[in-house]
């Protein structure tokens, strides 16, 4: 099955072919680095994570570029507002950022240009608009003339006429017409600015993806991301400016990924319902979150709430402890040969299918819910072995071993299941021990102590202390192995 991606500009799946074969060029715009990024900036980036490691999975040389906004209004007045320079605010939050994302466990892009580091690459493009009467300059401004794009809206499917009847009259009286964009902005007292033919300023904010696109990726690239709300204006506006200037297509396939809801509403700082990445994760473990963002088609709305971050939680433990029982199961006594059991045959045949599952369902427009799908039914039958099987034989650890490589390969390229089993669950464990105010050692502690209670048959202070830790809503699990605990 060839890969097939749903392309907002033709409003259907398509086979992906790339420009050169066996290679992708791929531009994703970034963020505008004026405050911590919220949980879109975290779907939109964990989603095109996703996408670059796929890509690189199936053998393509993949070149991807993602951008920082290091000039904006908004970087102006936050600058003003905290009395700093405006490129120490730009400066903070670009490392705010990468901490960010180092956390969510991106992998990092081939190129992260910043805006002011490609100046002269935006006044070239500017120029040229100007030359060709695409674009006109007044008082310093210049602005991207629409009527002359004749494909203008073609990504966004609105109606032009539409959009001009319906817009405002506190329009800026010097544009030709109200749909016109800023290519450059002329120089406010006090604002940063460069030097152009037009005057003192700065670039608009659609311009510096073209210019920075186009500088490592060619005129004609193959994939371009970003969130559903870049749509319009923003990737709009790229495409009229890029293939005004160019003459030729910008992009071949655009990529867009669903909005995050909160508690089924709109996100939104006026609604109090805002949550930045280091917010989230202090509550959550940062591959809970990875997990919960991919468990869903990266083109669906996707619902923030405390249910679905639960249930995002169980889901990667339960998979984790599968791990960890193929782990606990071949570490331990085995027979050589053997027959296998039903359960062990079943496990056979899904370990022989789910590379192919995985690239079938990643191959349907990165479907990684799908994906995920797959992973829990291969952890339904390795757990329904390990507890059926009393002899275990060298051939089914054979098998559970190439269960367990089949995940982590799958979690190579969805970005998960990183940590050791042992090392993720006993982490989650300790979390979770803290949340109760119980420390781990405190609770290791207790269960030495009853251990050695039972040793004595003092049964009573046994019990006292299984009561004492189902108390603090810590549940205690006895085996031949020994005792083990979680949290209720």
């Amino acid at each position: 099955m060839a890969l097939r991606v749903y392309n907002t500009l033709s409003g259907k799946k398509e086979e992906f072919v790339p420009l050169a074969p066996g290679k992708v060029k791929m531009y994703v715009c970034g963020v505008t680095v004026y405050d911590h990024c919220h949980i879109g900036h975290a779907r939109a980036n964990v989603v095109f994570d996703m996408i670059y490691r796929y890509l690189k999975y199936v053998g393509l040389a993949v070149t991807y570029v993602r951008n920082y906004t290091d000039i904006d209004d908004k970087i102006i007045n936050r600058a003003n507002r905290d009395g700093i320079p405006w490129h120490e605010v730009s400066e903070r939050f670009i490392a705010e950022f990468d901490k960010d994302m180092a956390a969510l466990g991106l992998e990092l892009p081939t190129h992260q240009p910043k805006a002011t580091e490609h100046i002269p690459e935006i006044i070239a493009i500017v120029a040229r608009l100007v030359e060709k009467g695409h674009a006109y300059a007044v008082e310093g401004d210049v602005y991207f003339r629409v009527a002359t794009f004749a494909d203008y809206l073609k990504l966004s499917k609105r109606n032009l006429e539409e959009m001009q009847a319906g817009a405002r009259v506190e329009v800026d009286g010097r544009k030709e017409n109200p749909m016109d964009f800023a290519l450059w902005k002329g120089a406010k007292p006090g604002e940063p600015s460069w030097e152009s033919p037009w005057g003192a300023g700065r670039p608009g904010w659609h311009i510096e993806c073209s210019a920075m696109s186009m500088k490592f990726l060619g005129e004609t690239f193959d994939i371009h991301g970003g969130g559903k709300d870049l749509v319009f204006p923003h990737h709009e506006n790229e495409i009229a400016q890029s293939e005004a200037a160019n003459g030729r297509p910008f992009v071949n396939y655009w990529l867009h990924n669903g909005f995050v809801n909160i508690n089924s509403e709109k996100m939104s700082k006026s609604l109090g319902n805002f949550f930045t990445i280091k917010e989230v994760l202090e509550r959550y473990d940062a591959e809970v979150l990875r997990f919960f963002l991919l468990s869903a088609h990266y083109r669906s709305p996707i619902d923030f709430c405390d249910q679905n971050l639960n249930e995002a939680h169980a889901g990667l433990e339960r998979i984790y402890k599968g791990l960890a029982e193929i782990d606990r199961v071949c570490a331990g006594k085995r027979e050589a040969g053997g027959l296998l059991s039903d359960g062990g045959r079943e496990l056979e045949e899904k370990v022989r299918d789910i590379g192919l599952r995985f690239r079938e369902a990643m191959d349907d427009d990165f479907n990684s819910a799908l994906a995920i799908a797959g992973l829990f039914d291969l952890t339904r039958v390795v757990n329904r072995v390990a507890a059926e099987d009393s002899v275990v034989s060298d051939r089914l650890c054979e098998i559970l071993a190439t269960a367990r490589q089949a995940v982590i390969d799958v979690g190579r390229v969805l970005g998960l299941f990183t940590s050791e089993p042992a090392e993720y669950l006993g982490r989650i464990k300790s979390r979770r021990a803290a949340e109760l105010e119980i420390s781990t050692e405190e609770i290791e502690g207790l269960i030495g102590e009853r251990a050695l209670a039972r040793k004595s048959k003092d049964f009573k202070r046994s019990d006292e202390i299984r009561d004492l830790l189902l108390s603090r809503n810590i549940a205690l699990l006895d085996s031949p192995l020994g005792t083990t605990w979680a949290v209720k």
